[in-house]
C-alpha cells in the first residue's frame, strides 16, 4: 500500500503577493494625493495671509483706528465725494481746543496721512500708510468715521472696512 504524505507549506503564492502589492500601491497613491493636496492648500493659504496687500490693509486699518480714536468728535471734515478725511485732535493736553490735524487722502495708488498744526496751519509731515490702493472712500456715520479701502496687487484683492468713534 502506498502511503501519501502531505507536506504543509508555509508562505504565500505568487497570486497572493501580486494582489497584496496592488492593494498597497493603491492605498499609498491615495495617501500621497491627500498629502499633496493638503500641502498645496496650506501653501495657498499661507501666501494669501502673508501677502503685501493683506499686511498693508491691516496696517492701514490700525493707523486709521488709532488716529480717529484720539480725534475731536466736534471738528472734522469729509470731502463731499468721500476722497479725503481731515480730523482735528489735541496734541497738547493743556489747550482747550484742538491744535493739530491729520488728513487721510489717496495720491495715485498710495494712502497717505498728513500731520500738521492748526494755528498757524502748517504741515509737519506726510507719511504713506499703504500702497496698491485701487479704491478708498471715507464716510461719516454719526460721530464716527468710516474708511472703506480696497487694495489690489495683481490677482489678489483685499477689501477692508474700518469704523471708529471719535472720543475727544
Amino acid at each position: 500500500m502506498l502511503r501519501k504524505t502531505y507536506i504543509s507549506r508555509c508562505g504565500f503564492t505568487i497570486l497572493e503577493l501580486v494582489i497584496a502589492s496592488v492593494a498597497s500601491i493603491i492605498v499609498l497613491a491615495a495617501v500621497s494625493v491627500l498629502i499633496s493636496d493638503g500641502q498645496r492648500g496650506w501653501n495657498s493659504m499661507y501666501n494669501h495671509l502673508n501677502s503685501p496687500v493683506v499686511t498693508d490693509a491691516y496696517i492701514a486699518k490700525k493707523r486709521f483706528d488709532s488716529v480717529i480714536r484720539k480725534a475731536s468728535r466736534d471738528n472734522f471734515l469729509i470731502d463731499d465725494a468721500g476722497q479725503w478725511l481731515e480730523v482735528y485732535y489735541y496734541e497738547d493736553e493743556l489747550v482747550s481746543s484742538p491744535d493739530s490735524y491729520a488728513r487721510f487722502f489717496v495720491d495715485g495708488n498710495d494712502l497717505n496721512i498728513e500731520y500738521g498744526t492748526l494755528n498757524p496751519r502748517e504741515t509737519s509731515s506726510v507719511k504713506t500708510i499703504c500702497s496698491n490702493v485701487s479704491g478708498c472712500l471715507f464716510k461719516q456715520i454719526g460721530k464716527s468715521a468710516q474708511m472703506v479701502l480696497t487694495l489690489q496687487n495683481g490677482p489678489q484683492t483685499v477689501n477692508t472696512v474700518s469704523s471708529e468713534v471719535m472720543h475727544n
